[in-house]
């Protein structure tokens, strides 16, 4: 093993000790890639779902596991703090949202959760709750972590913080240069409330077997009585890098911009094979990766915003949100494993079209069939935005690939929200963010970010289109809306009208899934579905309603019927007389 290489050792336990169950989780991430390793670092972490909160344990596993998982999916050029306060902000986000599914018996998705990262010659650490933290160097114990309780009096305490407590998380977060043979223990209180730190300086400072301490640390916090689940991770800087990466700076240092690609040239083993798109915004090109002859898409930010810090953060918390997301509807951004000279991330190459162009040429209306079995696609790919918190926001058939075999993908991630991040539901500033407006919830263009429920507005945009032939649901004025008294002049039209086929408790759900009233406006894209599916009692009853109502032949009959009693009364009369 090279002396210019980090190199670890680790060990570690999580147990239930004496308690029926284990509300403990740890996990841990030393990348076996040599680019991972040297521009994110090794992550362990350890979380304590809160005992009194009914999904403590489901906490603090989803804590630690995609803390672990998706820490190595941020952007290489984000600083390890940077990275890490992002990350955390979004599962305390949906940890925090889980909770209040049961605000009214005050339970929910709690856990404390503490990380290190080994980056370079750096540890890098972030704690909230009351698990520990040591750093042990030439014979010297020290606690790095904070004990976030409040103490009323000796028997009353509790926890002051942990993950899904707050809409807001402020998590402790430092740093430290290395040493070899430093040594750091991350704990949870079935170990720190039964044994010293006077008791765990000395073990670890005759520690040469890590497998060996460990379980030593177990047994003598049973043996001292631990009443809680035991967890603890050791671990031991061996050898660091000769030369250290500049961590605190890492975020100011900026990529250059590529300049404008022709066919041929090539750009860190990846050869251009043609432009696919080019905007004032960026440009996407198609492009041959050299080593492997894979075809990939490479996206380039503008020249246009070589000075922008605010578009080049957005630009490289692109590939960060697309990395997240999983789904076999959404397009896959595909991790970079070489150092970058340029400002730019890959995607797959997806050989197909736009739905827009696809769309263009075939009969209208389309078939149902066809028509909702698109639908579900798109809905799919949203819901796994969705589920990682975060919101497409420029949801239009131009951004949707429709392929070969007939299956869709969602691209283009320039607009898309994340829930949890310091920016938590300000109103949109950029006009790239705002979407197209015939697709677009108007809340947007408002000043007011809608969530999941923007989205929906955009999906059902695209259903009412695909089954009304081409039509909107509100026509093309609404393109040219600009304040609130512009959107109170809309008037839904009915899908019917353009296709007569057309259901209306189809016609229903459509329109409330453009409804410009968030109240009436759908919640969840299954609710959506559902009732695009199959038919709505409620909107049943109205249809039955609607035509007793409206019905020509009923009307016709009535009619026809007043005026046969009618002449009966003029006969009958003029026989009177006569």
């Amino acid at each position: 093993m090279s002396q210019s290489e980090l190199q670890l050792r680790y060990s570690l336990v999580c147990e239930a000790g004496i308690k029926p169950a284990n509300e403990d989780a740890v996990a841990v991430n030393v990348p076996d890639d040599a680019h991972l390793l040297t521009y994110k670092g090794a992550c362990f972490t350890l979380a304590d779902g809160v005992s009194t909160a009914e999904a403590g344990q489901q906490a603090s596993e989803r804590a630690v596991s995609r803390f672990c998982r998706e820490y190595n999916q941020t952007p290489d050029s984000w600083s390890v703090a940077y990275s890490a306060t992002q990350l955390l902000a979004t599962i305390n986000n949906e940890l925090y949202e889980l909770s209040h599914q049961f605000v009214h018996n005050q339970k929910g998705y709690l856990t404390t959760f503490t990380a290190l990262i080994i980056k370079s010659q750096t540890a890098h650490f972030f704690h909230i709750g009351d698990s520990r933290l040591y750093h042990w160097r030439e014979g010297v114990l020290v606690q790095l972590s904070q004990d976030h309780i409040t103490v009323l009096s000796e028997q009353r305490q509790f926890l002051g913080r942990a993950l899904g407590m707050d809409a807001r998380v402020e998590p402790q977060q430092g740093s430290i240069s290395l040493l070899p043979g430093d040594k750091f223990l991350l704990c949870s209180d079935g170990i720190s409330d039964f044994i010293s730190a006077e008791v765990l300086q000395r073990e670890l400072s005759v520690a040469t077997d890590l497998p060996l301490t460990v379980q030593q640390l177990k047994q003598l916090a049973l043996a001292q009585g631990s009443d809680d689940n035991i967890s603890l991770i050791l671990l031991e800087a061996v050898t660091l890098p000769e030369q250290s990466l500049d961590d605190l700076n890492e975020h100011l240092t900026r990529l250059p911009f590529p300049p404008a690609l022709r066919p041929g040239m090539k750009l860190d083993g990846y050869k251009v094979q043609r432009e696919l798109f080019a905007s004032s915004r960026s440009h996407l090109y198609l492009v041959e990766d050299e080593s492997s002859g894979l075809q990939l898409v490479l996206k380039c930010p503008s020249l246009n915003y070589d000075d922008d810090i605010l578009y080049i953060d957005r630009f490289i918390r692109e590939e960060w949100i697309g990395l997240r997301i999983e789904s076999n509807y959404v397009v896959k951004v595909v991790r970079q494993h070489r150092t970058r000279t340029f400002l730019y991330y890959l995607m797959e190459y997806l050989p197909g079209q736009s739905l827009e162009q696809w769309y263009e040429r075939q009969p209208k209306p389309l078939k149902p069939a066809i028509a909702i079995k698109l639908v579900t696609q798109i809905a799919e790919g949203l819901k796994a935005f969705h589920r990682m918190g975060a919101i497409h926001q420029d949801l239009k058939p131009g951004n949707i690939i429709y392929l070969e075999d007939g299956s869709l993908k969602i691209v283009d991630f320039g607009s898309v929200y994340v829930a949890g991040l310091a920016e938590i539901y300000s109103p949109l500033q950029h006009e790239a963010a705002l979407g197209t407006a015939a697709y677009s919830d108007p809340h947007y263009l408002l000043g007011h970010n809608s969530g999941v429920q923007g989205d929906i507005y955009a999906l059902a945009t695209i259903a009412y289109e695909l089954f009304s032939g081409g039509h909107l649901p509100y026509g093309h004025t609404v393109e040219n809306c600009r304040t609130a008294a512009d959107y109170d002049k809309l008037r839904y039209r009915s899908a019917s009208q353009f296709n007569p086929v057309i259901p209306t408790w189809f016609d229903r759900a459509l329109q409330n899934g453009v409804s410009l009233d968030l109240s009436q406006r759908y919640q969840s894209i299954n609710q959506l579905l559902t009732d695009l599916q199959q038919p709505n009692p409620a909107f049943l009853h109205e249809e039955v309603k609607q035509q007793h109502k409206t019905n020509p032949l009923l009307f016709w009959q009535l009619l026809s019927g007043f005026w046969f009693i009618t002449l009966l009364l003029v006969v009958w009369l003029f026989l009177l007389r006569g």
